[in-house]
């Protein structure tokens, strides 16, 4: 019996990297520059300490970010990418929610 092998739909390859609301907020945080854990756990109101160190430790297995060697957090090429889909959350907010 042969498996079938279909490859992952591409919407759903970037909804499941971005199946929380952390993720992509956290995301936006540091796209402005790079931040420490401090700086992020203050600018993200909610996010408990160990929710925030575990979807940093996923953002940079996954590559969108990297912690430098002075201990900040700043979005990789793959990270950066991200953008596209902030802006057009941005617009479909701004079209459709406001």
């Amino acid at each position: 019996m042969r498996e079938n092998h279909h490859p992952v739909c591409p919407i759903t390859r970037v909804a499941s990297l971005l199946s929380d609301t952390w993720t992509i907020l956290i995301m936006h945080t540091v796209s402005d520059g790079p931040k420490r854990f401090c700086e992020l756990e203050k600018a993200l109101d909610g996010i408990s300490t160990r929710t925030l160190t575990l979807k940093l430790q996923k953002l940079v297995a996954e590559e969108l970010l990297e912690r430098t060697a002075t201990n900040y957090y700043q979005a990789t090429q793959k990270g950066s990418g991200l953008k596209i889909i902030e802006k057009a959350m941005i617009k479909y907010s701004k079209e459709y929610l406001e």
